[in-house]
């Protein structure tokens, strides 16, 4: 294990562990992203996403760009939730303008059954890329590894790309439920592998996004993508050197669902905009943190409009008390047209409203 610099600002992982914190933290998800002029010149330097992605150095360059530029509580690992499917040799390639795609989607029962957790060596380039940034990060903030959940993988992995309505592979969980899980169980079992090596390259959080839940009918959701997700968290290291390892599970469009996702091993949940944070509070209890939920189109509204929203989320939540914590983020990530100055905005008024909560 590499040694690295302590940690100066801890307020993101004791929000996640439910302890006391000065104010709330923030972080944003797609935090380094096409927004950012400075990233959209590396990008053009690496000359693809891909070629960003897999080079350690121009990973670390574009992780540590948004921390230069704002004062945020914590950084995310730059890499893509597609890493694990392309390490099963699916063959994944951007299309100019249409986002991820696979050379070879799992449409037969051979392909199904041909499947296997990859060798984590083919993914080593995501591990140095880790370790890299949690050197260079210097102590300054915690650094998240994350992964894509098992259901959000299979969509991409049998849809063949991304999809609005899942024809493909919902037909395939209805018709072949035996075949969903053998993915999904495979899936499972790499992404914990996946998680825990990051967790032994450096990272001091882990998230699982489960972008496309929210797709899933009642029952459906529980089955095929709880369970799993479930399975991980069992899975997973939850300290390293004597140190916790907090996780998160975010489920966009899993509101309804809050109260079993909070039994499922999860430190702390992830809320999409569409959910009340008071109320998510209310439901959960001590049972987890709470991440989220800023729309992330309020954005490209005016400074002071940017900061009247976030005291409406910070005041629906509430004052954070001794076993409860709230991380403040988008509802999902930010959008590529975003003005750099509104993140300014709604950082400082993150910081500076949650201070005067707790001092009142």
């Amino acid at each position: 294990m590499p040694q690295f610099a302590p940690l100066q600002n801890d307020t993101f992982l004791r929000a996640l562990l439910r302890q006391p914190t000065d104010y709330t933290p923030v972080w944003l998800m797609r935090q380094a992203g096409r927004y950012l002029p400075e990233y959209r010149a590396t990008r053009a330097r690496a000359g693809s996403f891909l070629g960003l992605a897999k080079n350690p150095d121009y990973a670390t360059e574009v992780t540590l760009q948004p921390l230069d530029r704002f004062p945020l509580d914590a950084s995310i690992l730059f890499s893509d939730i597609l890493t694990v499917p392309d390490a099963m040799g699916l063959g994944l390639y951007f299309a100019d303008g249409e986002g991820p795609k696979f050379e070879r989607p799992l449409r037969t029962e051979e392909q199904v059954h041909a499947l296997e957790v990859p060798d984590m060596a083919s993914l080593d380039y995501v591990f140095k890329a880790v370790t890299q940034i949690r050197g260079a990060i210097n102590g300054r903030v915690p650094l998240i590894g994350f992964s894509g959940s098992p259901w959000t993988l299979a969509c991409y992995m049998v849809e063949g790309a991304g999809s609005r309505e899942f024809h493909t592979v919902k037909k395939m969980l209805y018709s072949r439920p035996d075949l969903m899980h053998r993915i999904l169980d495979i899936n499972a079992k790499a992404v914990t592998a996946y998680l825990n090596a990051q967790i032994d390259a450096g990272a001091q959080a882990v998230m699982i996004f489960d972008s496309w839940g929210g797709a899933l009918a009642d029952g459906a959701y529980q089955t095929f993508s709880l369970h799993y997700m479930q399975q991980i968290l069992a899975g997973l290291q939850r300290e390293k050197d004597g140190v916790r390892i907090p996780a998160v599970v975010f489920t966009k469009g899993g509101g309804i669902w809050l109260d079993q996702m909070a039994d499922i091993g999860a430190d702390a949940l992830g809320l999409d905009w569409t959910v009340n944070l008071g109320t998510a509070r209310a439901l959960v209890g001590d049972r987890v943190a709470l991440q989220g939920n800023l729309d992330p189109a309020i954005l490209f509204a005016a400074p002071e409009q940017i900061a009247a929203e976030v005291e409406r989320s910070l005041t629906a939540y509430g004052t954070p008390s001794n076993g409860h914590g709230h991380v403040f983020n988008l509802g999902h990530g930010i959008s590529q047209f975003t003005p750099p100055e509104s993140v300014t905005a709604m950082v400082e008024a993150v910081h500076s409203f949650s201070r005067k909560q707790r001092a009142q």
